[in-house]
């Protein structure tokens, strides 16, 4: 199995604004802490439903050419709902052949580096990468 690689937020948000941004999802894992805004686009996949979730996730994200991952901080719940997806994709690859693979034949799995709450201090006020943000909610982050 593959490890995922961290990346940052400022090239995430390039990928998020490129004509290709389609072919990026992100996952946001955030459980009872998912307020106070999320990245544009990003699907909430709370990490106390992974168990159960994760071949959902693997199956509808195997056309995705990058997944990222993330929770509050990157820390914890993101790193390991990464590691958990690539053991998932790894398994159903093994039975499917490359259908898990995106369309340039490689998925790449990341963490995004710092969670959301790095991301907000930058991109939090930015309506084109963040929705339904609210800044009281960080003033003290």
């Amino acid at each position: 199995m593959s490890s995922p690689s961290y990346m940052a937020k400022e090239t995430l948000a390039e990928l998020l604004g490129a004509p290709s941004a389609g072919a990026v999802a992100v996952i946001d894992v955030r459980d009872d802490d998912y307020v106070g805004g999320h990245i544009k686009g990003a699907q909430n996949a709370p990490s106390s439903t992974l168990d159960y979730r994760m071949p959902e996730l693997v199956r509808t994200l195997k056309g995705k050419e990058k997944v990222v991952f993330h929770c509050a901080l990157s820390q914890q719940r993101g790193p390991a709902a990464a590691r958990m997806y690539l053991r998932e994709r790894d398994k159903a690859v093994a039975g499917e052949g490359d259908q898990h693979r995106g369309s340039s034949g490689k998925q790449e799995v990341f963490i995004l580096e710092g969670g959301f709450t790095q991301w907000q201090r930058v991109y939090g006020k930015d309506v084109k990468l963040t929705e339904d943000y609210a800044a009281d909610i960080w003033q003290y982050e």
